[in-house]
Formats: structure tokens, sequence, C-alpha cells
């Protein structure tokens, strides 16, 4: 008798990127994990975005920098530059011109401006507001220790979905991007792409695309 594995454990991301997301439609129990050391290099505090020089990414500043040694839920934002401005002017200069840039403008805008002291609370939100926004009907919740040994109704994708191999997830979403016309299309950036350059067919596309991971 085969296992039909229900539940996903992942780790918490900035902005997630659009694979991350479409494997959420995939789960009806979704576990982020917060007992995780921090791992650096990752997308846990920074998403990647298209400009008209080609990517960039946004990063959000942590104490102690990228090389601290704390439990996820333990991860403090650092307030010590004016992150938050360069992160909404960058969006602005970028995808104005979006078709569904104002439709997500101020829904986007809070959650960037939202004074949270620890990652884990900034992700969740942007999290819980991705739910809403894109109607991922699975349950989501936080792991309440750190899982070893993996269940055999359980998918562990901790660390599957990392800033060195984010374009190589296939099948992959394909739209119209900003700048398409000139540096070309690229592939799984941040969900934030996909919600400016589509809006609410996000959604759909999503739902309907088949992942091979």
């Amino acid at each position: 008798m085969s296992i039909v594995k229900e539940v996903l454990l992942i780790e918490n991301q900035y902005f997630p990127c659009i694979t991350y997301i479409n494997t959420l439609f995939k789960y009806s129990n979704i576990i982020i994990e917060q007992y995780e050391s921090y791992q650096k290099m990752s997308f846990r505090n920074r998403c990647e975005l298209v400009g008209s020089n080609g990517l960039f990414n946004l990063s959000v500043p942590l104490e102690h920098g990228r090389n601290q040694r704390q439990l996820m839920k333990e991860v403090k934002i650092s307030y010590q530059t004016n992150w938050q401005t360069q992160h909404l002017r960058t969006l602005e200069s970028c995808y104005s011109r979006s078709p569904f840039f104002e439709f997500y403008r101020d829904g986007v805008w809070e959650l960037i401006n939202k004074r949270e002291d620890f990652l884990l609370d900034k992700n969740l939100a942007i999290l819980n507001w991705l739910q809403k926004t894109l109607k991922i009907q699975g349950d989501i919740s936080l792991s309440t220790d750190f899982h070893h040994e993996i269940p055999l109704d359980m998918v562990d994708f901790r660390g599957r979905f990392l800033p060195k191999n984010s374009r190589s997830h296939k099948p992959s979403l394909k739209y119209t991007q900003v700048f398409e016309d000139r540096i070309g299309f690229v592939p799984n950036l941040s969900i934030l792409d996909l919600l400016f350059c589509e809006g609410p067919n996000a959604s759909k596309m999503l739902k309907n695309n088949i992942l091979t991971i």
C-alpha cells in the first residue's frame, strides 16, 4: 500500500520564488520550519526580481549579519539602514509599468513597511497575505521542533529552493515580463513578479501548473 504524502515541510522565505509558491498548492498541510539554524545564501531574507539591467536582489538586513548561528525563529531584522524605503523605490522603478502593479501595491507596501522584530514574523505575514491573495488552500502551521527523521506522510523540501538552483526547476511558468523584450524571459523570480504581471490570473496559473521536482 502506497503512502499519500500530504504534509509539506519547508523553510520560511521573503516574498518566495514562484516554484516555492507553486509547491504549496500541491499539499493539504504545510509546515514552516522555525527550529532550523539560519541558512545564509538562501531566500530566507531576500528575493530575486528583474529590472531593465537584469537580475537584482532585495535583501532584508539582519542583526549580526548573515553569519549568525541562531535558530530561524530567533533571527532579528536590522533597522540601522532605511532598507524598507529602498525596497519600495526599487519595486516602483521596476514594476510601475506592469499591468497589476497598482492592484497589489498597497498590500505589498504595508507588508514591507510593517516593523517586525523577527525575520520569521515578517516572512509569515507575507506568506499569510500570499495565501489569501492566491487562494492557497493548504493549512499552514509552524513546526514544533526540528525534524531529524521525516514521517512517511511528509515531504521535506527544506533548502530545496535556493538562489544557486532557482533557474533549474522545471517546468517553469511562462508569462509576459516587463523587460522581456530587452533581456529575455527570466524564470522563477519572486512571486511578486508573477503577481505584478499576471494579477488574479496568477492563482489559476499556479494551481494548474504541473511540477516535476
